[in-house]
């Protein structure tokens, strides 16, 4: 497949920005540098483009059941305007994905997945649909939107300057007034916009979607530094958020939402695909837990580097990286639950040698 750019890629081009391979996309890793743009979004405010993120659009007479049956939280407590962060799993509880998905003004869902995987996430809706005789329109617009993230302390008043008007739900006169974890329709710079207070770097702030035609005349009308994947990448560590397909992969590191510490997105009491096993491991517990690692020497810990205890390997690093807040080495991994406690002292082989490290539950900032 063809290597995907965001709406942007010539304005970030033109701006001096690195560029990466991202979930099959290029995108932008850094414009000045990711200390620069990490400091920008914890003290001020720092805009990223994230439009290599999918948008799959449900509706229908049937919508509301498809999204339940294939999403780990209760769709049906949503509200129209609401934001819902969940995990999409398969018949053994083990997560395929993690999603965002936003209750519409004007009817149905829309929901993201993360960077490639827009077209797996249609054929497991479609397949899914059909399977089960629902009545429900699965449409794939990744290509139609361009998605922006602006976070930090100054984020909602430069959100506030932006938006020239609010609609539904919201229907009010200050931005400010969206909680965490809703969305309204808003005009900015003159285009329609869906704009979420939602983000992934533990900073406040909004996420902004509205047509590729409209993504350059958006970008501008936020006045803060660009930012690119190497800053969101050590923000969301900080936060100890995590990373598809680096911190769970259905296949080379599968995990369930009560391993990898997002055990507040499962209700069981909805029917959805990998329920049962849910349950039972919800009842029986879990035999390994993800946490966060400091170290205490010299060094980075990078993926699938060896964790230890007692001289004996017990994990490896999922991910990792110098804190640019901390000034402290930290990493994210999976440890058995009974050493996976604040304060337990392991190592983390770094190139061939182990260097000490303490168990410190994650956000590692507060």
């Amino acid at each position: 497949m063809a290597t995907r750019r965001p709406p942007l890629y010539g304005v970030h081009s033109d701006r001096g920005a690195g560029f990466t391979d991202f979930g099959g996309w290029e995108m932008p890793v850094e414009f000045d540098s990711i200390r620069a743009e990490h400091t920008a979004v914890r003290e001020a405010a720092g805009i990223f483009e994230v439009s290599h993120m999918g948008e799959i659009r449900v509706e229908g007479p049937d919508a509301e059941t498809l999204m339940q049956r294939l999403t780990t939280n209760d769709i049906a407590s949503m509200d129209v305007g609401d934001a819902q962060y969940a995990c999409i799993t398969d018949e053994d509880g083990v997560i395929h994905d993690d999603t965002m998905t936003y209750r519409l003004p004007e009817g149905g869902y829309l929901f993201v997945p993360n960077a490639g995987h827009d077209e797996d996430a249609e054929e497991r809706w479609v397949d899914y649909r059909d399977d089960h005789d629902l009545d429900a329109t699965v449409t794939n617009e990744t290509e139609d939107w361009a998605m922006f993230a602006v976070q930090g302390p100054d984020a909602i008043g430069l959100a506030a300057d932006a938006v020239e008007d609010i609609g539904a739900p919201l229907e009010g006169d200050d931005i400010a007034d969206l909680t965490r974890f809703t969305a309204t329709e808003a005009t900015v710079a003159g285009a329609d916009c869906l704009v979420a207070r939602t983000g992934y770097t533990g900073e406040d702030g909004v996420e902004v979607l509205c047509a590729t035609d409209d993504a350059e005349a958006v970008w501008a009308a936020f006045d803060c530094q660009p930012c690119g994947l190497g800053s969101r990448d050590t923000l969301r560590m900080e936060q100890g958020l995590l990373l598809s397909g680096q911190d769970f992969h259905p296949d080379e590191n599968p995990r369930t939402p009560y391993e990898a510490g997002v055990g507040f997105t499962v209700d069981l009491d909805t029917e959805f695909v990998g329920r049962d096993a849910l349950a039972a491991q919800k009842e029986a517990g879990v035999e390994e837990s993800f946490t966060g690692l400091v170290l205490q020497e010299r060094g980075v810990a990078r993926h699938g580097y060896e964790i230890t205890h007692d001289g004996e390997p017990v994990g490896e690093v999922t991910s990792g990286t110098m804190s640019p807040t901390l000034g402290e080495p930290i990493a994210l991994g999976y440890l058995p639950t009974d050493i996976a406690e604040d304060g337990t002292e392991v190592g983390v082989v770094i190139r061939g040698e182990e260097k000490r490290a303490a168990v410190t539950t994650p956000p590692f900032i507060q």
